[in-house]
C-alpha cells in the first residue's frame, strides 16, 4: 500500500538535512521535477532502495555554489548591509543598470548577461525589436550553458537528453543545485520521462503507470506544484464582504481588480491586501512582503494619528491607479503562450492581461514611499 501524507519523518526517518534511513528498503516514486524535486531528489536517491523520478518537463538547474559563510567576512559587514544587498539584488534581477553586483549568485549573473550584450550608452537608442533580439540571444546563451552542464554531469547520454531544458529561461522558475543532476548517475535512480505519454497515466494500488508500463513502488512523493502568491481573498477560500454585504470577488467579476496600489479597494473599508495584484513582485518574495508590510504599517499609524474611522481609497484615486496599471502593464501573453506549462503561465493558459505594475518593483517601492511622504495618505484617510 502507498503511504501518502505531508512529509512524515516518522515514516522516512531523518530530517530536512537527509538521513532518510527508513526508506532503505523502499521503492520510491517522485512525481514532478520542479523546485520540490530539486531539493528532495538527492536525499531520496541516496537513501531509498530505488527512486523513480517521473518528469513532465525538466527544470533548468544551475550551480548553487553553497558554502559556509566566512566569519571574518561576516564580521566586517557594516550596519545596513542586509538592506543594501537586498535592494541591489532587486535592482539587478529586474534589469536596472548597476555598477556592482553585491550578491553575485545564479540569479544576478543571468540577469547581467543582457547588460553585457547591450552597452549602457546605446540602450535607449535601440528599437523594441532590437532589444527583444538581444534579449533572445542572452536567453539562448544562458540556456545553452545549462544544457551543456547536464552533458558534463550526467553520464548516461539518453538520461542527459531528457534532463535538458528546451524553453526560454523565464518560462519556468530557475532552480539551483550542486547535487540534483549528479543523483541520476546512481544505479538505483531511474528517470521516467512522461512527456511523450501525456504525463502519468494512472496510479494503481502498487504502481505508477506511464505509457502502459507499471513501475511498482512502495511510496509516492508528490511534487506536483503549489499556488504561488494567491491569497485566500483571491482564491475565494477566505471570502471578504464589504458594504451592503458585497463579496470582493463579486465586485471585481465584471470590472477586474480595482485597488489603489494593490492594497485597498473602495467599498471594502480597512481591508488590506498583500500580493502582486496591481502591485509589484520579484523573485525575493520576502523583500516584497517586507516592503508591503512597512507600507501598511505606515498607513495604519497615520490613520491612528488622525483618528480616522477607516482606511478606504477615494474613487478618483482608485480610478487613476487602475488606469496606470492598464497603461504600464507589460504584455507577456505571447511570450508565455510559447512556454511549456507551468505556474508562470497558469499551466499553459496565460492571462491575456497583466495586473502588476509595469515599471517593476524598484519603481513601485519608490512610488509608494513618495506617496506617503507627499500627502498621499489623504487619498485613503479623507473620509
Amino acid at each position: 500500500m502507498f503511504h501518502t501524507s505531508r512529509w512524515d519523518y516518522d515514516y522516512t526517518g531523518g530530517d530536512a538535512n537527509g538521513g532518510l534511513t527508513k526508506l532503505a528498503d523502499q521503492r520510491v516514486a517522485l512525481i514532478g521535477t520542479g523546485a520540490t524535486a530539486i531539493q528532495v531528489v538527492p536525499h531520496l536517491g541516496r537513501d531509498a532502495r530505488h527512486l523513480y523520478v517521473f518528469q513532465r518537463t525538466p527544470s533548468s538547474v544551475d550551480v548553487r555554489g553553497q558554502r559556509p559563510t566566512d566569519p571574518e567576512w561576516a564580521g566586517s559587514l557594516q550596519p545596513g548591509w542586509a538592506r543594501r544587498r537586498r535592494d541591489n539584488f532587486l535592482a539587478v534581477v529586474t534589469g536596472a543598470r548597476t555598477d556592482e553586483d553585491l550578491v553575485a549568485d545564479g540569479w544576478t549573473s543571468t540577469a547581467r548577461l543582457q547588460q553585457k550584450l547591450i552597452p549602457t550608452d546605446s540602450y535607449a537608442d535601440l528599437t523594441p525589436e532590437e532589444r527583444e533580439r538581444l534579449e533572445e540571444i542572452a536567453d539562448f546563451q544562458k540556456m545553452n550553458e545549462l544544457r551543456a552542464r547536464v552533458d558534463r554531469i550526467v553520464r548516461d547520454p539518453a538520461t542527459a537528453e531528457k534532463l535538458k531544458p528546451w524553453y526560454r529561461y523565464m518560462c519556468k522558475r530557475p532552480t539551483f543545485s550542486d547535487t540534483y543532476l549528479e543523483t541520476f548517475n546512481r544505479p538505483n535512480v531511474t528517470l521516467v520521462d512522461t512527456a511523450d505519454h501525456g504525463g502519468v497515466e494512472r496510479v494503481t494500488e502498487r504502481a505508477v503507470v506511464v505509457g502502459g508500463v507499471a513501475y511498482e513502488v512502495d511510496c509516492v512523493v508528490f511534487g506536483t506544484g503549489f499556488e504561488v502568491g494567491v491569497s485566500g481573498l483571491l482564491s475565494g477560500q477566505l471570502p471578504a464582504y464589504g458594504r451592503d454585504g458585497v463579496a470582493l470577488l463579486d465586485a471585481w467579476r465584471t470590472t477586474g481588480p480595482r485597488t489603489l496600489h494593490g492594497f485597498y479597494s473602495r467599498g471594502f473599508p480597512s481591508l488590506f491586501m498583500l500580493g502582486s495584484v496591481q502591485s509589484a513582485s520579484s523573485v525575493n518574495y520576502v523583500h516584497v512582503l517586507d516592503e508591503q508590510a512597512t507600507h501598511v504599517a505606515e498607513v495604519i499609524a497615520e490613520a491612528d494619528r488622525r483618528g480616522a474611522r477607516c482606511v478606504e481609497p477615494a474613487a478618483e484615486a482608485e480610478d487613476a491607479w487602475v488606469a496606470t496599471i492598464r497603461e504600464k502593464s507589460v504584455d507577456l501573453f505571447a511570450f508565455q503562450s510559447e512556454c511549456t506549462p507551468g505556474y508562470y503561465n497558469a499551466e499553459g493558459m496565460p492571462r491575456p492581461r497583466s495586473e502588476t505594475y509595469g515599471d517593476g518593483p524598484v519603481a513601485f517601492y519608490e512610488l509608494i514611499r513618495r506617496w506617503r511622504a507627499e500627502g498621499g495618505m489623504d487619498e485613503v484617510l479623507g473620509s
